[in-house]
């Protein structure tokens, strides 16, 4: 399977890259706009797998011109605003296709195209990475540990330490235009502006932290994939004060105010009060959830973690591709509806994520 990593020479899209040469087979094709970084970090892989292209997400004849010859396009480039350029350009090449992006834009183009990519018999995965990717993932995780899945709480933690801003924070920053709050409590999901707040434990080293509820639309299948299901949702912990109480309600206000021209400043603001937080630097994932095992009350809870969020995005999408043979099937799928959670988290352990768990039988 010859894979296209769109943004291959980026931060996620390097780390793929060199997951993907050491775990798997396929020959990979990095590509971008800048050439001359996509043949730097070939040279600096060292493999005979690796070629480079130079492809414009924004140009329709270079995407489809790049895309030839190939299986699969990975998108790993902050290209939002270029989906529907994007997407019809792997319809065109009939490629399989994946992205580790967060982004509403995105998901409507990508749904506007849904009975297209079933009818080609095509397999596009969206919504991959660390969140969202794995919270609904580890879900299915637990529920295949029980009976009868009854309560399943995702919550994440990011300390982010020093990283450089790049584009991709662009993204996250859109995030908020339209954020989210929703859970699903007592059968039903609560308003989309309704916030929840709960602790989670992080483990050690981290602690008890406070968390605030936000949705992904990778969480609302999950009632109907587990009927018995009656709560679920994701949390996101707070990072420090100066983020928490002064930078993100400014934020937040000055995206509604202006989404387009306060993206990037604001943007740069949130990542330098993220940045003022104190080790460790972590970025952890867990799941709490309850249900019936042997006719009697259980509860599980799984932790995945590792010290770079941007490992902690690329390892999940690395470890998908690895079992992507077994579990393709035409149509558009979230990656943590597909993935086989349980090879997922075991090659995703192989790969230096941590992964502990614990099965409690009352």
């Amino acid at each position: 399977m010859n894979i296209l990593i769109l943004g291959g020479y980026g931060y996620t899209g390097k780390l793929l890259a060199k997951h993907l040469l050491a775990q798997t087979s396929h020959p990979i094709i990095l590509a971008g706009r800048n050439i001359e970084k996509a043949a730097a970090y070939a040279k600096e892989l060292k493999s005979d797998r690796v070629s480079v292209r130079r492809v414009d997400a924004a140009d329709a004849d270079s995407l489809r011109k790049g895309l030839q010859g190939t299986d699969f396009l990975l998108v790993a480039a902050p290209t939002t605003h270029q989906a529907d350029t994007v997407i019809k350009a792997a319809l065109h090449a009939g490629v399989d296709y994946l992205d580790v992006q967060f982004s509403d834009v995105k998901l409507a183009t990508l749904y506007k195209h849904k009975d297209e990519i079933e009818k080609k018999g095509l397999c596009f995965i969206t919504e991959a990475g660390y969140h969202p990717g794995l919270p609904s993932a580890m879900v299915r995780y637990a529920a295949g540990k029980l009976d009868s899945l009854e309560s399943a709480l995702t919550a994440g933690y990011l300390n982010i330490g020093n990283i450089p801003y790049t584009e991709a924070v662009d993204e996250l920053m859109e995030g908020f235009i339209h954020y989210q709050a929703q859970v699903f409590r007592n059968g039903v999901w609560t308003k989309p502006s309704g916030w929840d707040m709960r602790q989670f434990d992080f483990g050690p080293g981290i602690g008890k932290r406070e968390c605030y509820s936000m949705f992904f639309e990778e969480m609302r299948a999950l009632p109907e994939m587990y009927p018995s299901l009656k709560e679920t949702g994701f949390y996101i912990s707070g990072s420090n004060w100066i983020a928490d109480l002064l930078v993100t309600p400014l934020v937040m206000a000055g995206l509604k105010l202006f989404p387009k021209r306060g993206n990037r400043p604001l943007g740069r603001l949130m990542w330098w009060a993220m940045g003022k937080s104190k080790p460790p630097y972590r970025v952890v994932l867990k799941v709490e959830a309850y249900g019936q095992l042997n006719g009697k009350q259980a509860q599980v809870q799984a932790r995945c973690e590792h010290e770079d969020g941007y490992e902690l995005t690329a390892i999940p999408v690395a470890a998908l591709l690895m079992q992507y043979e077994q579990i393709r099937r035409p149509g558009l799928h979230m990656m943590g509806h597909l993935a086989e959670p349980n090879r997922l988290f075991q090659d995703m352990k192989k790969m230096g994520v941590t992964f502990v768990e614990s099965v409690e039988v009352n």
